[in-house]
Parts: C-alpha cells; structure tokens; sequence
C-alpha cells in the first residue's frame, strides 16, 4: 500500500502537464485527476479504489474545496495557496505562514500516505487532499502575492464582463472550452518518457 500511494503522487505529478494548458476549476481540477488515474498500474487503481471506497481521483479531486464552509475544516484553509513576498522568486520557511500553505500541505499529505501506522481513513482523507492541493499548486494564482490576494484584487475584463484574473484562471478559461473533465483529459499531450523522468526526480519546490 504504502508504494502504490506513493506511485499516486508520482502520477499526479504527471497530470501537471495539463496545467500550462487549462485552468483549475472544478473541471480543472476533476481532469488533473483523470489524467492521474489513466497513468496508474491496475494494482495501484485497485488499491486506490479500495482506499477511496469506489470514488475516482477525478471524483475527490474537489473534496477540499467542498470541505471549506464547515468550520470543523477551517484550519485547512490557507493549506489552498502559498503567498510569496515581494521580489521572491523560491520558497522560503523563514517567511512561510505559520498557520501552514499549500507546500506545507502537500509534505502533511504525502508524508500520513507513507506513514504506515496511519488509519485507513486519515489516508483516505490525506490522498483527497493531495489530489486537490496538486492542483491548487499548477494555477499560478494559487502561488501569488499575498498583497492583492492572489489576483483575487485585480479587476480585469473577460469578454466585456467584469471579473478577477484569478476568477479567470480558476473557472472562466475552461468554460471556454465547453467540455467535460474526461473530454479535458482525453485532449491533452501524453508526456515523453524523459518528461516522466523530470518530473519524477523533482520536488513540490520546483
């Protein structure tokens, strides 16, 4: 168990590709985990649809954004972005936000899915998480400026209506496409082997 999970974040490292193409709304992040899914080995989605009692990655891939109007969850909350200060280009924990980010998130997340004492139900909810923060970190709003709340301050005009660029960049720009999360993912480049490899010898960092 504790590999094939393991495999799962490598191949949601893989769905990335999809972001520098589309946007991380609902359908955003539903096709970053079809694409995820399609890549794992029969034993990994066996395992995985045990774990998640049936569900898809596409299908929990929304799970923390769901969870975030119930005060129960509240302390997630800045787990969704990471701020970086003016004129800094690489994560700093010296300037991290105590209260946890989206890095600090994803390290909580794999590190309960490696722990092999963990519940069957904290990993459950570790690996919707990871789904979800995976995608959160390919929006570039999603890893912003603290100042002007990661483009949610930044008035702009999508097609004579009034919005945010980070409204464009969460929803607007898929829905332009018209087109369901399986048909998102069945349109997207299968990677090389050589960009599997670059990707699976990186970390959340870069």
């Amino acid at each position: 168990m504790k590999n094939l999970l393991l495999i799962t974040v490598f191949f949601l490292g893989l769905s990335i590709s999809f972001a520098s193409e589309y946007d991380w709304g609902q359908n955003g992040h539903r096709a970053t985990g079809e694409i995820a899914q399609n890549y794992l080995s029969k034993k990994a989605k066996k395992e995985i649809y045990k774990l998640l009692q049936g569900k898809s990655l596409a299908l929990v891939s929304t799970y923390a954004d769901e969870i975030k109007s119930d005060s129960k969850y509240r302390e997630y909350g800045p787990w969704h972005y990471v701020n970086m200060p003016p004129g800094e280009t690489k994560y700093n924990l010296e300037t991290a936000n105590p209260d946890g980010d989206l890095l600090a998130a994803l390290k909580k997340c794999k590190a309960v899915l490696q722990d092999e004492s963990a519940s069957r139900e904290e990993k459950e909810f570790y690996l919707k998480m990871l789904v979800h923060f995976v995608g959160d970190l390919h929006q570039p709003l999603h890893a912003g400026r603290g100042e002007d709340k990661g483009g949610n301050d930044i008035q702009v005009r999508w097609y004579n209506d009034g919005t945010n660029i980070h409204s464009v960049w969460d929803t607007k720009m898929i829905e332009s496409f018209n087109m369901s999360y399986t048909e998102l993912a069945e349109n997207t480049t299968d990677l090389t082997k050589e960009e599997k490899q670059q990707i699976a010898s990186g970390t959340f960092e870069d």
